[in-house]
């Protein structure tokens, strides 16, 4: 599918790399695939404005049988509510696919958390027009949430996973319907109180946010992330909060399957649930929902990098990013993760300690990005003009997977030249 792309395309060796250490990160894809250990991925490496590196390795998805129905539970649904896949109210459509798809370049993956970037870039996009702070208080926005004692929760604590509601979640039985799932945000329930720790919201914080953007801007979410920030970068054939019908796997091969891995050896990859649900794909969910390519996060990160700009459209000003990608958490540890995030109003950032997530060990400390659980991790270099996406179909545990992302990652920043070394 051909699709107009803000980036023009520059040959890698634009870039400060040395290209015979960057192979290095193409070998490491090939021997993953063929260590079975994921059936596919995307990678992208854009740079001042340029897209240098854009490829698709592998399968997006695997062969299956006619008739093939998604085994596993739903990722966003951890009590199990949705009903089992082949059931009238799970929403999820039986697979026609045959023949295994391989990767490419325009190829949909499951974003995950990556997710969590695109409505931080919204919100930002309303501070910079004067329709929040960060210092607002979440019930200025929405006054029902003060319940059980969250009236001095701020838009700040929530973001930055502070909090103090990180097991609450919206149930997937609710997510259709707007106004139920502005209540149920309204009805979480405090867990500690905010402020007191960091601790990752892996979904909880993004409904909030979400609830704040249609209260602020009187828009769907979904709508708000696409009109205000994806389309005027030019992003909207790549990046989707919530996937229009058009795009859904019975009328698609765009979208790469979702897996995990099977007990099974002689089939070793076992098909999510995400990857056949009407429901999940449609929903968005705002901590995790999205769908994209590897070249649209990216590109969007390159918007950061550049001021806030993109391919000669301005988002953001300066300021505004400076605010934003700043280390707030600084050295506190995250209770989740159990290290340091070093986290700012959105990404995170690499800092200065020896454990870290995601970025590379190699990265400076000013690196910043983000990742979606057991498969992807996207990252920007202030120091080089250089971002950075992989994105992978299978959602691996730890510790192999955040030992490949510092694998993937180190690969990248190891081929980096400084400006010192390449004068």
């Amino acid at each position: 599918m051909q699709i107009d792309f803000p980036l023009s395309s520059a040959p890698l060796s634009e870039a400060p790399l040395d290209l015979t250490a960057f192979e290095q990160l193409e070998a490491l894809i090939q021997t993953h695939l063929a260590e079975g250990r994921y059936p596919g991925c995307q990678v992208a490496l854009a740079y001042k404005g340029h897209l240098l590196f854009d490829k698709g390795y592998g399968d997006a998805r695997l062969a299956e049988p006619m008739g093939s129905e998604t085994q596993g539970r739903l990722q966003g649904d951890p009590t199990g509510q949705i009903s089992p896949p082949g059931s009238q109210s799970s929403q999820t459509a039986k697979s026609a696919q045959t023949a295994a798809v391989p990767a490419q370049s325009d190829t949909l993956w499951a974003l995950y958390s990556n997710t969590k970037i695109m409505v931080a870039t919204t919100l930002w996009k309303l501070m910079e027009q004067g329709q929040l702070r960060f210092s607002d208080k979440v019930a200025d926005h929405l006054p029902e949430f003060a319940a059980h004692g969250k009236g001095d929760i701020t838009l700040f604590q929530v973001i930055t996973h502070q909090g103090g509601f990180p097991n609450a979640d919206v149930p997937p039985a609710l997510w259709q319907d707007r106004a139920q799932v502005r209540a149920a945000v309204a009805d979480f329930r405090l867990e500690w109180p905010a402020g007191s720790r960091v601790h990752y919201h892996s979904l909880s914080a993004h409904w909030v946010l979400a609830m704040v953007i249609e209260a602020i801007t009187g828009q769907d979410f979904r709508e708000a992330v696409n009109e205000r920030v994806l389309k005027p970068l030019g992003l909207n054939q790549d990046l989707f909060v919530g996937l229009p019908n058009r795009l859904l796997p019975a009328h698609s091969n765009r979208m790469a399957y979702l897996y995990e891995p099977s007990e099974n050896k002689a089939h070793p990859h076992q098909l999510r649930s995400e990857s056949t649900s009407t429901l999940w794909q449609q929903a968005g969910v705002p901590g995790a929902g999205a769908y994209g390519t590897a070249r649209g996060m990216v590109a969007l990160y390159q918007m950061m990098l550049q001021g806030g700009t993109l391919n000669g459209v301005r988002l953001l000003s300066p300021r505004t990013l400076a605010y934003a990608l700043r280390n707030y958490t600084e050295e506190r540890v995250d209770e989740f993760m159990g290290l340091p995030m070093h986290r700012g109003l959105g990404p995170h950032f690499r800092g200065e300690s020896i454990a870290i997530r995601g970025l590379g060990s190699l990265a400076p400390a000013n690196v910043y990005g983000h990742g979606g659980v057991g498969t992807s991790y996207v990252w920007a270099d202030p120091n080089t003009g250089i971002s950075f996406a992989y994105i992978s179909n299978s959602r691996v545990p730890d510790p192999w997977h955040s030992i490949r992302l510092d694998q993937i990652s180190n690969a990248v920043h190891a081929a980096i030249r400084t400006p010192s070394a390449s004068a």
